[in-house]
């Protein structure tokens, strides 16, 4: 009777470090997929009217996102809440300042909000879902050390 318990409990501690594992590695995915996709309006520096050489310092002008977000996922990996507080306050200050310049050129709202969604709103959900990890590990420290 009490190695049924015993190996129900291990299953258990088996299928919750299991899902932590899984949630530990969510956020990381989704922002190294939102680097890759932000990565590709870089592209758009290049134009056949341009000299290469102005073509190649646009390029890298329009990496800059994608230069800035690595670091925010290299902090993050090593410190989960405190990456997860930048992503998230990275989101919501660029928020407005993608919808202006979006309205300016395309004058829609809903067009405008379109771009924040694909673009921004990755980057919150980046930051929640590492904040998210950060505690579940933690109680799941605690609760470990407990027993």
């Amino acid at each position: 009777m009490l190695a049924l318990l015993a190996n129900g409990c291990t299953k258990q501690l088996n299928t919750m470090k299991d899902s932590i594992s899984n949630f530990h590695w969510i956020p990381r995915i989704i922002c190294i997929l939102d680097i890759i996709f932000i990565s590709i309006f870089a592209f758009d520096a290049f134009s056949p009217n341009d000299i290469v050489l102005m073509q190649l310092a646009h390029f890298f002008v329009n990496l800059t996102p994608t230069f800035l977000l690595i670091i925010f996922l290299i902090i993050a990996w090593r410190r989960e809440l405190v990456g997860g507080i930048i992503f998230t306050l990275a989101a919501i200050a660029v928020s407005p300042m993608i919808y202006q310049h979006n309205y300016g050129i395309n004058h829609s709202v809903s067009m405008s909000i379109g771009i924040i969604m694909m673009i921004t709103f990755p980057i919150f959900v980046v930051g929640i879902l590492f904040i998210a990890s950060h505690f579940r590990e933690k109680r799941h420290r605690q609760e470990s050390y407990n027993r």
